[in-house]
């Protein structure tokens, strides 16, 4: 095609625009800084996104991320590090008055700091790790805001406990099921909704909501040992209530929007049970053993041909682990799901993110994380205090 004759004027036009608009991508325009706003009680709050939804209020189910840092800066707790979101009841009193003010003014959507005074938060009394006289700065992530779910056929109080466990968890069937019935080393799938009391006003958590039921293998530590000695007298197809004592739930501490020494009662519903596999073990034999300068030795199975990942990657994996004695302790296989979680952030074991950072897409290896770099001298769950951890995993893919 013979090219048009050049319209110079027309042309001069163009290379000027071009011109704007690259000093446009040049100079950077300040953003304005985010504006902190304090409430006539003294919490300090900073919108740092704003969302889109609806504001909760008093009756409400919230679930939120949060990271909490003392006043030193230090972290002391955030449910990004567990990738497991709290949920909680606005007006029930089951957080602290600041947060309660605080994600009141919040929309669904939105990401804010807050600044909370002592009198706000656990006083001049302190709470774990939370020293006396203590300010507070939390970074809350407002995820959903909805309304409980109320029991469909009979109320709460109207149902009471049949039998009881040897360690004082009680419950009752509502609706037998003719399934096959639950035992150790079965992937389960349960459908549930938490309360804080007999009444059925107070919910704190339901999977109904969310329309997915919590998938875990009964056996391996995974619930709370109230859940972990209960099941096994239910069938799949079951409908049930269970009053656990704190004892057997969260404890002393508690944990997220559950309070220290909280007695809860669960309606459940046994959704699907089946016996896992074994997953099966990597063969290291002939391999060369690879160390990091922090301790973790890695096998390289098979080498992918894909990138190493960045700081902010999303990691899609599978993974079997291992306790030093050769016993599964989870698995993403036994569970038919690969886990996701994003590198360098925290939202894993420091043993993961490192060992992660050094293999390409695509590879199989076996990871040896010392305790130090999984859950040190506490433990958690079914990993003991101290424990070695071996991972066999796959990295699947990336994503963006």
């Amino acid at each position: 095609m013979k090219p048009a004759p050049l319209n110079y004027p027309a042309l001069l036009t163009v290379i000027t625009g071009m011109l704007f608009l690259a000093a446009c991508s040049i100079l950077r325009v300040p953003e304005a800084e985010p504006e902190h706003k304090t409430t006539t009680s003294g919490l300090v709050y900073t919108i740092i996104r704003q969302g889109e939804g609806p504001l909760p209020s008093e009756g409400d189910m919230v679930r939120v991320h949060y990271t909490g840092m003392l006043a030193d800066g230090s972290v002391f707790d955030s449910s990004y590090e567990r990738s497991e979101p709290v949920e909680f009841q606005m007006g029930s009193g089951q957080v602290i008055s600041g947060w309660e003010e605080g994600v009141a003014l919040l929309n669904e959507g939105s990401k804010a700091s807050f600044i909370i005074p002592p009198e706000l938060a656990y006083g001049d009394i302190g709470f774990g790790v939370i020293p006396e006289n203590e300010t507070l700065t939390f970074e809350v992530e407002l995820l959903e805001v909805y309304s409980p779910v109320r029991p469909e056929e009979e109320a709460v109080e109207a149902i009471v406990p049949s039998h009881e466990t040897p360690s004082g968890v009680r419950y009752s069937v509502i609706e037998e099921g003719y399934g096959e019935r639950l035992s150790d080393e079965m992937h389960v799938s349960i459908h549930y909704t938490g309360y804080f009391d007999d009444t059925g006003q107070q919910v704190f958590d339901s999977s109904y909501q969310r329309d997915e039921p919590v998938s875990f293998i009964l056996g391996r530590k995974m619930v709370i040992p109230g859940w972990e000695e209960a099941l096994p007298n239910f069938r799949v197809g079951d409908r049930a209530r269970i009053w656990v004592p704190y004892e057997m739930a969260y404890g002393r501490q508690g944990r997220g929007a559950i309070p220290a020494e909280t007695d809860l009662i669960f309606e459940i519903e046994v959704v699907s049970a089946m016996p896992v596999a074994e997953p099966e073990r990597f063969d290291t034999r002939g391999r060369d053993t690879l160390q990091t300068a922090s301790g973790i030795r890695y096998i390289i199975i098979e080498e992918g041909e894909g990138e190493l990942p960045k700081t902010g990657n999303i990691l899609v994996v599978h993974y079997s682990g291992y306790l030093s004695d050769g016993s599964v302790f989870d698995s993403s296989l036994q569970r038919s799901e690969p886990f996701q979680f994003v590198l360098g952030t925290d939202q894993v074991i420091r043993g993961f993110d490192e060992a992660f950072a050094l293999l390409k897409e695509g590879t199989k290896a076996r990871l040896i994380v010392p305790p130090g770099l999984a859950y040190g001298e506490i433990g958690r769950g079914p990993v003991p205090p101290g424990e070695t951890l071996i991972f066999d995993v796959e990295f699947m893919e990336i994503r963006r």
